[in-house]
């Protein structure tokens, strides 16, 4: 398909001689630089796009305690965490733009040890935020040659915060690489249910995809049969019913198994990740003590 998303009709992209509002917009993208997919796909909601393009500004181009180029750095490590390769190659171009050394993005390991002292916390907002607890703060708030100042890290965790959601976005309004990215690069879709790296987008137009789009309709069959047996059955608990349908989707294999690392991620997101293997688990299940959790204001 043409345009800058997989799932909307290029016809139904808002174009730049659009209505005012959606104009003006555009061109205030266009005096910052260009016009980016994701932009282009929130022109569809102009009040929205409007929002997200203030708060954009704000969080990379207007005054901060973080200089640009680190702004743009954890935009990096928040989009890994979710295998984004649209916005880690967008961030990765903004960052040389800003002034950024180009030896940090061999890696994380090339990067200042005050910025690789995220990874821990950038991982557990990305897949287990309830695990946060406030030793992770005052770790990184610790006095020391690598510390954070506490304006710094507010920054630093909106900013996490912010790209891990802007992902989601992403995945699921199929923004497609820029013109002039690689287009051997393929956005990856962020973890859900397990521990192990997600598939890839782009093996959905093969054989994989059918597959999976098989298994999808017959565990969607099997379901419907599970459905009108219970209207047939007395005594069926809505516990019961969670439970067939958890055991449908194991046997399905609809859920890869957590020990199951993807070796095929791409250079340009692995090299920003330490412990790829770590993901989403669910954050409690019934009969289980519920973890504890770091409440803040």
């Amino acid at each position: 398909a043409r345009g800058p998303s997989t799932f909307i009709p290029l016809g139904e992209i808002p174009q730049e001689g659009g209505e005012n509002g959606l104009r003006q917009l555009l061109e205030a993208f266009v005096s910052a630089g260009r016009v980016d997919h994701v932009a282009m796909v929130m022109g569809l909601h102009p009040q929205y796009l409007s929002s997200f393009w203030k708060t954009q500004c704000l969080l990379l181009r207007m005054d901060g305690p973080l200089p640009y180029h680190k702004r743009h750095y954890i935009a990096i490590m928040a989009a890994a965490r979710h295998r984004c390769s649209y916005l880690v190659g967008l961030h990765m171009r903004e960052f040389l733009q800003v002034g950024g050394n180009p030896a940090w993005l061999r890696g994380l390991h090339c990067a200042p040890q005050k910025l690789r002292n995220l990874n821990e916390i950038n991982k557990l907002l990305a897949h287990r935020p309830w695990l946060i607890t406030k030793e992770h703060i005052e770790a990184l708030l610790k006095p020391g040659e690598d510390s954070w100042s506490l304006a710094e890290l507010v920054q630093a965790l909106v900013l996490l915060t912010h790209y891990h959601s802007l992902a989601s976005f992403v995945f699921g309004c199929g923004i497609k690489p820029q013109e002039d990215q690689d287009v051997g690069d393929s956005c990856w879709a962020p973890s859900s249910h397990s521990d192990s790296s997600p598939a890839s987008d782009d093996s959905m137009g093969g054989s994989e995809g059918t597959d999976a789009m098989q298994e999808v309709e017959v565990l969607m069959e099997r379901m419907k049969l599970l459905q009108e047996n219970q209207l047939e059955e007395e005594g069926v608990t809505q516990e019961e019913m969670a439970t067939r349908f958890e055991l449908e989707k194991t046997e399905n294999l609809l859920v890869p198994s957590s020990d199951i690392v993807d070796p095929s991620l791409q250079s340009n997101i692995r090299c920003f990740l330490e412990d790829p293997e770590f993901g989403y688990k669910d954050f409690t299940r019934r009969g289980e003590q519920a973890p504890p959790t770091f409440r803040a204001q």
